[in-house]
């Protein structure tokens, strides 16, 4: 019996071990940042949202999902995904804007905060299949991937302005109703499941064989969300079916990452 409850806390606790992984990694990239370590920092943030997938994954596959959970993950991603990747952006490309340059940062750390704000108090949406938003980790994973992708700090202020409009679009589009899909809903056990894990393959040997890669898909996940409210606008403007694209206070969407 005494086995039984020694297995079952170490289940609890696996969810937590990988959370505060995350926290560290995201810690971490404060650190690498302030040295100037750019690669090191957005590659610090990008496994911190690897990891920030998997222990939801887990809690809800073993059944240990928890309120403190809940809270837990949500404390650590201001940190993985607000703060680290506004300091990161900070530090590599807006410092030139000094005053300018740390209010767009402060912006997207504002906006990381009211987000997972909102989810604490939406919880318990029933619908999984769509983000209300962009999801924290995936605008932190935009920045980091940019900054990956380009690890030498600007030296001219095209590019310099191209980051900054970057990164107060993320902000804003993480505050947003524009409905993003989720990948929560995914079902490895189910029978076209093999059809998940061909194009989970392909984006890793994609990120593998060229590291820009990754700001593509990144890219193009920012640019998903409003492409589809733009076409479920002309649909409706049409006369055609309601797309729902847009999140109304009734059918808030459960937008934590994880659970």
């Amino acid at each position: 019996m005494a086995g039984r409850r020694k297995l079952r806390r170490g289940i609890y606790l696996l969810p937590a071990a990988f959370t505060t992984g995350s926290l560290c990694c995201g810690f971490y990239s404060l650190i690498e940042s302030s040295r100037g370590h750019y690669k090191t920092a957005a590659l610090l943030i990008i496994v911190a949202g690897v990891l920030d997938g998997l222990d939801g994954r887990i809690a809800r596959l073993t059944g240990t999902t928890s309120e403190f959970g809940v809270e837990f993950d949500s404390m650590a991603d201001i940190s993985s995904f607000g703060i680290a990747p506004a300091f990161l952006a900070y530090e590599w490309a807006l410092q030139s804007f000094h005053r300018v340059g740390w209010l767009i940062a402060f912006l997207f750390v504002a906006c990381a905060a009211t987000r997972l704000a909102r989810f604490n108090i939406q919880h318990g949406s029933s619908d999984k299949r769509f983000f209300a938003g962009l999801p924290s980790p995936a605008a932190a994973g935009v920045i980091a991937s940019v900054a990956f992708a380009f690890p030498n700090s600007p030296t001219q202020l095209g590019p310099s302005v191209l980051v900054g409009v970057l990164v107060a679009a993320a902000a804003l589009l993480m505050v947003s109703h524009v409905r993003y899909r989720s990948f929560k809903t995914l079902d490895l056990r189910s029978p076209r499941s093999y059809l998940s894990v061909v194009a989970i393959a392909l984006v890793f040997v994609a990120v593998l064989v060229h590291r820009r890669s990754l700001m593509v898909i990144a890219g193009l996940y920012l640019l998903w969300g409003p492409a589809a409210w733009f076409a479920g606008w002309v649909t409706r403007g049409r006369g055609g079916p309601r797309a729902g694209l847009g999140v109304s206070t009734e059918e808030a969407v459960d937008d934590s990452p994880n659970r």
